[in-house]
């Protein structure tokens, strides 16, 4: 399961956002998943929620947003949005397709809070 190693890159990297921001604490972390990214949002989810109880992000909700497949027809110039895992065009059925979005896992936004030490 090769969720756990996306969550634990996902941590760090939002350890790296709250240290360049001086915040000691993350309280929401919103993500982009593409359709076609290999990752299973409900085992992404249950490996956020495992990791992140000993760090910065103990207390972060994780949003997600599921980002459907976006391919162009390189035949007839159609750009479509495909729910489905398929990259053959929906207009012409070519499959002289290019992947515009829905592959990639994005980190999209960091809520943070900054306590005062006094």
């Amino acid at each position: 399961m090769h969720e756990y190693s996306i969550v634990s890159a996902l941590i760090e990297q939002c350890e790296q956002h709250a240290k360049a921001n001086r915040a000691n604490k993350i309280t929401r972390v919103d993500i982009k998943l593409g359709v076609m990214s290999g990752v299973e949002p409900a085992l992404l989810e249950t490996a956020f929620e495992t990791f992140k109880l000993d760090g910065i992000c103990r207390d972060a909700e994780l949003r997600m947003t599921l980002q459907p497949l976006v391919i162009a027809c390189l035949d007839c110039h159609q750009e479509s949005e495909l729910t489905e895992r398929s990259i053959v065009c929906p207009a012409c059925h070519s499959y002289h397709t290019r992947v515009l979005d829905g592959e990639d896992m994005l980190l999209m936004q960091l809520e943070m809070e900054q306590e005062d030490e006094h």
